[in-house]
């Protein structure tokens, strides 16, 4: 493929009606850019994983855990965004026997016809794959969960997540499909973020990154989007540099056998200083992966340039993406996000 079309990365969510709107307006202005496109995570997706509480609730096997305070979700200024109550496990639940229908295979297969559909016709480049983006077991885990249950519960939900997959991969060709897995609670979890954290986060993250790598089939492109998280389109932490996300890169590289396609990390608007990219040149790049860096922000072309100079005296190649994705984005900045892109894009 030529390196022309595999110049920007979109992340995930995008603030539209459905799959056929983001198809054609995104593919429309950035197909050219792309190398894969997602369905713009619409409907129920639009608040990533926040849908999934509600199905984990209605569970039988779920129930809240009276006995643990609800998670205070908190934004890095100190601002309290929510306070979300934790599952668990009912009593007697025989965990073998509970399976979870997270939505994403059915959301995925749905999408992936109308992307077969418009690419046939030509509305979309022939080129271009299906980006499915999948959260991580950590997702949930930490955001819903007690913490007395989580470790059952990462298990359980993982073997109901790779099912998921393996319907997906089942259903869409190979050669047509890319997944992108989700990585955003780890990350709190290196920062330190939640009020629990075990003496060997870092083997059992890196442990799961690596079954969930190579659990995606040989042909399907395989991709890791790291997230300080923006619920409220602001990151929940601040990073101090690149120092975590570049550890998690390498742990990640480390862990997967397959191949590893494309790594994303975010860089927030006002960090276009040595420091906040420094750490870059710890990064032990694999020779097929693409390193796309969320250095985008809406109406700040002057602040994109020089986030992509500072980047350039770190890196010689890399692709260009924003920090998270766009389904909590005011709808009306579409049209300046994508031209931001395609303007990017074209300079790189």
């Amino acid at each position: 493929m030529p390196a022309t079309t595999d110049r920007a990365l979109l992340i995930g969510s995008i603030p539209l009606d459905d799959a056929e709107q983001v198809f054609r307006q995104v593919g429309g202005t950035l197909g050219d850019c792309l190398a894969r496109i997602p369905d713009g995570e619409t409907g129920e997706r639009g608040r990533w994983v926040f849908f999934q509480r509600a199905r984990l609730k209605a569970h039988p096997a779920m129930e809240v855990d009276p006995t643990v305070p609800p998670l205070r979700w908190v934004q890095w200024d100190g601002k309290l965004l929510r306070e979300i109550p934790d599952l668990r496990f009912r009593k007697g639940v025989d965990l073998d026997d509970v399976a979870f229908d997270t939505g994403y295979d059915d959301a995925a297969i749905a999408s992936y016809a109308v992307f077969d559909r418009l690419r046939q016709s030509g509305a979309l480049p022939a080129h271009l794959r299906f980006q499915v983006c999948l959260p991580t077991p950590a997702a949930t885990g930490w955001l819903y969960v007690s913490p007395k249950a989580r470790d059952a519960y990462m298990q359980v939900y993982e073997r109901s997540l790779l099912a998921a997959l393996e319907r997906i991969c089942a259903a869409i060709p190979a050669g047509s499909l890319a997944i992108q897995w989700d990585v955003c609670q780890e990350v709190l979890v290196y920062e330190d973020y939640f009020a629990d954290r075990p003496d060997d986060y870092k083997e059992t993250i890196q442990a799961m990154h690596g079954r969930l790598g190579d659990a995606v089939p040989a042909g399907v492109e395989l991709g890791y989007h790291l997230c300080y998280g923006t619920p409220a389109d602001e990151h929940l932490v601040q990073p101090k540099d690149g120092t975590i996300l570049v550890e998690l890169m390498n742990r990640i590289g480390a862990a997967v056998g397959r191949p590893l396609d494309f790594l994303h990390i975010p860089v927030p608007k006002d960090r276009d200083d040595d420091a906040y990219f420094a750490p870059l040149a710890d990064w032990r790049r694999r020779p097929e992966t693409r390193l796309y860096l969320g250095l985008i922000h809406h109406g700040d072309a002057a602040g994109d340039d020089r986030r992509i100079a500072a980047a350039r005296r770190y890196l010689d190649d890399f692709g260009i993406a924003s920090e998270c994705g766009w389904g909590r984005t005011e709808p009306g900045r579409l049209p300046g996000l994508l031209e931001a892109h395609a303007r990017a894009a074209a300079a790189l």
